[in-house]
């Protein structure tokens, strides 16, 4: 899958961190992904995440394509165990994103625990084919 991204200008930024399971989970996830990157969807606000090597952007459900929000700047390096959250930047491109921010920082972990759940990243989507069916009329 490949969606093109754009970005509004930067409309505020702030330090913050993100708990160690979920970024842990999150890299592991994308560990098994053989394209580079993850698709996450979050259901409960119709969001998608799309996590790379270098960030983690949201795009809502209605601007497809526009970055509301992207977390960047992850510093794991300077955590001196593996529970302890990770220092990261976050880059708003609306107004409101700085709301949403926290919700969607609650939501990715269960969005994260369900893909992890489904237990299958590895490889690319499939078109399934179904045998064509043949309806008659009475």
């Amino acid at each position: 899958m490949q969606i093109t991204c754009y970005r509004n200008p930067e409309s505020a930024r702030e330090p913050r961190f993100l708990p160690a399971a979920t970024y842990n989970l999150a890299r592991s996830l994308l560990s098994r992904s053989t394209s580079g990157c993850l698709f996450v969807p979050i259901r409960a606000m119709q969001y998608l995440a799309i996590v790379d090597a270098e960030e983690f952007v949201f795009l809502d459900g209605e601007r497809k394509c526009w970055i509301d929000i992207a977390c960047q700047d992850f510093r794991p390096r300077t955590r001196t165990s593996l529970d302890e959250p990770v220092p990261y930047q976050a880059v708003y491109y609306t107004p409101e994103a700085e709301q949403l921010m926290t919700r969607l920082q609650a939501e990715l972990p269960r969005a994260l625990n369900e893909l992890a759940a489904k237990g299958r990243l590895d490889g690319p989507a499939r078109v399934l084919k179904f045998p064509a069916q043949i309806v008659t009329k009475p």
